[in-house]
């Protein structure tokens, strides 16, 4: 249940701050926005570091597979990506496309066994249910 309850806060934040900086993008510029994002990304997690358990930071640069810190350089053209659909879309029906997206890239990871991810067998009522979502983007479109 823990879980749940993660993912659907993470999911409304995710909605927010995708407004929230296509908001400071109108104001300023889509780097300045992006590149202040991730910098206070930066300031909270070391905060939550100093007053966490502290786990081991040198770890990261031992990891086998470099390419795995990428993360932050996605993250900037996940900020930059997000502003600029949800400028051109508006946020619902960007953030109803960016997450029909994740379900299926995320679906062919696991179903290929991606990235170290443990390979999951194919299953038919999955496709089934991207094939809803994708079909709810196109109601959703309809005017």
């Amino acid at each position: 249940m823990f879980g749940v309850f993660v993912a659907l806060v993470s999911g409304a934040l995710m909605s927010l701050q995708g407004v929230f900086n296509t908001e400071v993008t109108k104001q300023s510029s889509i780097w300045a926005a992006a590149g202040w994002v991730q910098l206070t990304a930066f300031a909270t997690c070391l905060l939550f570091y100093f007053f966490s358990g502290r786990g081991e930071i040198m770890g990261m640069f031992s990891i086998d597979r470099k390419y795995m810190l990428l993360g932050g350089v996605m993250g900037a053209f996940i900020t930059w990506t997000v502003v600029k659909s949800m400028d051109g879309l508006g946020p619902a029906r960007a953030t109803l496309l960016i997450v029909v997206t994740q379900i299926l890239v995320s679906y062919l990871v696991e179903l290929f066994g991606l990235f170290g991810v443990e390979k999951a067998g194919f299953e038919w009522k999955k496709l089934l249910g991207a094939a809803l979502a994708i079909a709810g983007i196109i109601v959703f479109r309809m005017e």
